[in-house]
């Protein structure tokens, strides 16, 4: 029997777009297939110009067809979708998973003044993401390592994750999971990058690596919401935001557009930065979110001899977590490899998945889980 378009369709199903991780089929991104014998040739259409996943989408093809027995030579020709395509696309990845979507398609959670009508997802009381601010007293102390290595190992325990770089002022989050490429824009929505399997959004898409971020509040406050409404987050277990450090404005937002957000702060050993820490826990219960542990970073060095080298002391994660009554989750070894791959855009929990500090945060990972959520959001009982 001669091959037929319909089985080159149904053999690209499973494949998916890398960046909208919806099947191209689906998506019909197909816009052509000729069938000349064993030679299949296939019109794949972008949702934008210079896609920069172009060649993972050519190789995604290529391989699909290839267990195809009476194909011998795939041509994967790329255009752009039009106007009206890329809307399709857009109402069909917000009716998958119901999120990002306007008044008329999510009827539920707070509404945003300048969006007209589009919901904050993760008000929605039926919303199933957790929310993870991870906070610090100062800078200095590795909050986006934790971060970044943090969300790499709750995916690699098989949930879905994504991180918020919420510190405008310091943005750091995309260097760390080495993306290089901007979010697709498809009309007003933004789909993120993924990588290693999770995805992120942070102001520094948007700005230049050496562009002073000086916003006032307002600004901030309205960056946090586009990140949430704008945002095509899908259907997430974990979000993860990176703070600013020390107390501001964006925790304000957060209790705003985030109630259900659980904060944990990130400190080094010495008692110095512990105290410092203290009024990031102080300030997360002034304004109603929930502390719920103490993460201890650079705790020791552990040299080729395996003895165990406490450069910045010890004790003060365990004194920190004491005084707040909140558990110390964990405490992260100083490894050099640690700061390398921040560098390189390979975080430590994937360029060394047996080492020390991969262990240190797949425990700490494991011990969040275990934990649960610390409240269960309900709109009905808002005081208005």
């Amino acid at each position: 029997m001669p091959l037929t378009e319909d089985q080159v369709l149904e053999a690209l199903r499973p494949v998916m777009d890398p960046e909208l991780h919806m099947s191209i089929v689906d998506l019909d991104m197909v816009k052509d297939i000729s069938v000349r014998g064993s030679r299949v040739a296939i019109t794949v259409a972008l949702t934008v110009a210079g896609c920069p996943m172009q060649t993972e989408i050519r190789e995604r093809v290529t391989a699909a067809l290839a267990p195809v027995p009476e194909v011998d030579d795939v041509t994967v020709d790329l255009t752009v979708m039009t106007e009206a395509e890329l809307n399709r696309v857009r109402d069909k990845m917000r009716a998958r998973h119901g999120s990002g979507g306007t008044a008329s398609s999510a009827a539920t959670g707070q509404r945003l003044g300048h969006e007209e009508g589009r919901t904050n997802p993760f008000q929605d009381p039926t919303s199933r993401t957790r929310i993870l601010g991870i906070s610090s007293g100062k800078g200095g102390v590795g909050k986006s390592s934790v971060s970044v290595n943090l969300a790499v190992a709750l995916a690699s325990q098989g949930h879905e994750v994504g991180i918020l770089d919420a510190d405008v002022y310091g943005f750091s989050v995309p260097k760390m999971l080495g993306i290089d490429h901007d979010p697709v824009v498809i009309d007003d929505m933004i789909v993120p990058p993924v990588a290693f399997d999770v995805k992120c959004i942070s102001i520094g898409f948007f700005v230049d690596d050496d562009q002073p971020v000086m916003w006032r509040g307002p600004m901030l406050h309205k960056a946090l919401e586009q990140f949430l409404v704008d945002v095509y987050w899908g259907e997430l277990d974990f979000l993860l935001v990176d703070m600013p450090p020390g107390t501001g404005d964006v925790a304000l937002s957060m209790a705003q557009y985030l109630p259900r957000s659980e904060v944990y702060v990130v400190t080094t050993p010495q008692p110095a930065a512990q105290r410092v820490a203290q009024r990031t826990a102080y300030m997360a219960k002034k304004i109603n979110l929930p502390l719920r542990g103490v993460i201890e970073n650079m705790s020791w060095f552990t040299a080729d001899d395996g003895t165990r080298y406490e450069l910045f002391g010890r004790g003060g994660g365990a004194m920190l977590a004491a005084d707040l009554g909140v558990p110390l989750l964990g405490q992260i070894p100083l490894v050099p490899a640690l700061r390398e791959g921040g560098d390189v855009g390979r975080p430590i929990t994937v360029a060394e998945p047996g080492g020390e500090a991969t262990e240190a945060f797949g425990s700490i990972a494991a011990e969040i889980v275990s934990r649960g959520a610390s409240r269960v959001f309900r709109p009905e009982l808002t005081i208005r």
